[in-house]
């Protein structure tokens, strides 16, 4: 009889509940998603310059606030080159202006507007650099999945940076 009191005042004293958290992540979730915008206006989101180049960010995995949370969604623009970079693939790159070549795996590929430039899933990751060749800056506009990133281990290594790119 000891015993089962002792079991029963353990359980009691537990103050988190893993099944309870995870009802009420998806809950919340679901709250933040329905409430979530419907609509981003591209001239409230500002151009970014990072360690790829210069892009403008619709949604990733840290950002919130959109109804759509599933996918990650940026525009590039390449002025002369972006930085080089390897992950795991998964990206699909559509071609809103421009022209030039992406270099992947050491393996040239040229584009102009209106192609799809595929990154595919690769064990060890696809090495990657985006080159301009036009007299503009070219963009393109990325898509991937980030439930599908996050089941093949997403990851990232940059290998150089963009050299507009201030530290």
């Amino acid at each position: 009889m000891g015993e089962k009191e002792a079991v029963r005042e353990k359980e009691a004293e537990i103050k988190f509940n893993n099944y309870e958290e995870t009802l009420k992540f998806h809950k919340d979730r679901k709250e933040r998603v329905k409430a979530g915008a419907k609509l981003l206006k591209g001239k409230e989101i500002p151009w970014e310059t990072g360690r790829q180049g210069v892009l403008r960010f619709y949604h990733t995995e840290v950002m919130s606030g959109n109804t759509l949370d599933t996918i990650r969604l940026f525009v590039h623009e390449i002025r002369t080159h972006s930085g080089r970079h390897v992950h795991q693939g998964g990206f699909t790159l559509f071609v809103l202006r421009g022209k030039g070549y992406t270099v992947v795996d050491g393996v040239k590929h040229d584009w102009s507007e209106g192609d799809l430039i595929l990154l595919p899933f690769k064990k060890g990751g696809v090495e990657h650099q985006h080159y301009n060749t036009d007299n503009k800056p070219s963009r393109w506009l990325a898509f991937s999945s980030i439930p599908m990133g996050d089941m093949v281990g997403v990851f990232m290594e940059q290998k150089e940076n963009y050299q507009g790119y201030k530290v």
